[in-house]
């Protein structure tokens, strides 16, 4: 008789790699490196585990976005006080903080809650050409857009 398999945490074997954002769609991008987060490109994919890799972004400040989203879209943030919504271009995200940009559409294509949060961990997103961890020795990730 045959057993279903069930990854777990001594049976995740993780992986680094390294993605340059330059020229990339903001959203297919972030599709595909959210995949890798969560696991599916695996054949061990676990829904309930986290069994996905670790990822490093480059170049993050160069990322591309269609159309007139630059001026049209909007992302808000609030503090909790009374008249504490901030409102912000993408142009402005993505010239003065283009990291929050990048984490906030791959984030929001995580699940919710402690497992999503612990995915969310393995992203590192960088603006500019260098990172600091060589030492994983990252394999550069294709995508497929």
């Amino acid at each position: 008789m045959r057993t279903t398999f069930m990854a777990n945490e001594g049976n995740i074997d993780r992986k680094w790699y390294v993605v340059d954002a330059e020229g990339q769609t903001l959203g297919r991008l972030a599709s595909e490196v959210a995949a890798v987060l969560r696991g599916k490109h695996k054949p061990s994919y676990t829904p309930h585990v986290d069994t996905g890799d670790n990822v490093i972004i480059v170049n993050a400040d160069k990322i591309e976005l269609t159309g007139n989203k630059l001026t049209d879209k909007k992302y808000y943030t609030h503090s909790n006080h009374p008249g504490g919504l901030r409102e912000r271009s993408a142009l402005e995200m993505r010239n003065k903080y283009p990291r929050e940009m990048l984490e906030t559409s791959i984030k929001g294509m995580l699940p919710g809650g402690r497992l999503g949060r612990k995915m969310g961990k393995k992203l590192h997103v960088y603006a500019g050409p260098e990172h600091k961890h060589h030492a994983q020795k990252p394999e550069a990730l294709e995508l497929r857009g």
